[in-house]
């Protein structure tokens, strides 16, 4: 009986850090580069070809880098996007160090706010895809102080590869089941 404490104590640490891990947003440099925010060099070598070969959850942050004296990240409406309209952003950004928190599921729509950029096919669109699990994590707020800021993952552009593979939790493919059922067999060996 001495056992059941220490065995469920150490469950329940294992659980707190599965949970926490998971919902640590990632931060996400657009393009898998830092010079990637520009006019592609080819029409098959678009930001839309990284982004469909890449997975995009809540709570993720996408960071754009260029030079702000020259260019712009304006988020906008699907109409706006397939026009190249810079009249009337969602949003506009322009300080060479953009953050941006993908807050909600579904469609977003990015173009370049320079002068006919967008219509040389500096834009992005991408889709994060809802939550399975009610309670998941993400969803955090864009405003954070620079100590809770996790380190910005590059995603590499695509080389003609196939989708990625569903992506996996940051607990290492554990999840909230995985966890209770090691609670139920901890507490099966401190009964034993």
């Amino acid at each position: 009986m001495g056992i059941i404490v220490p065995v469920l104590t150490l469950v329940f640490l294992l659980l707190t850090t599965m949970s926490h891990a998971a919902s640590k947003p990632r931060m996400i440099l657009v393009g898998g580069s830092a010079q990637a925010w520009k006019v592609p060099d080819s029409p098959g070598n678009t930001l839309n070809h990284w982004a469909e070969n890449n997975r995009f959850k809540l709570g993720d942050i996408l960071v754009w880098k260029y030079d702000a004296k020259v260019d712009s990240v304006l988020q906008v409406t699907k109409e706006d996007y397939d026009s190249c309209n810079t009249a009337n952003p969602l949003k506009q950004f322009n300080d060479g160090d953009t953050k941006f928190e993908l807050d909600n599921s579904g469609a977003y729509f990015f173009i370049s706010g320079a002068p006919d950029h967008c219509a040389k096919g500096q834009k992005i669109h991408l889709v994060v895809l809802a939550e399975r699990n009610p309670g998941g994590g993400g969803g955090g707020s864009a405003d954070r102080g620079a100590g809770d800021n996790p380190k910005v993952t590059p995603v590499s552009p695509p080389a003609n590869t196939p989708a990625p593979a569903p992506a996996h939790n940051a607990a290492g493919g554990l999840n909230v089941g995985s966890g209770l059922f090691l609670v139920a067999v901890a507490i099966g060996l401190a009964m034993a």
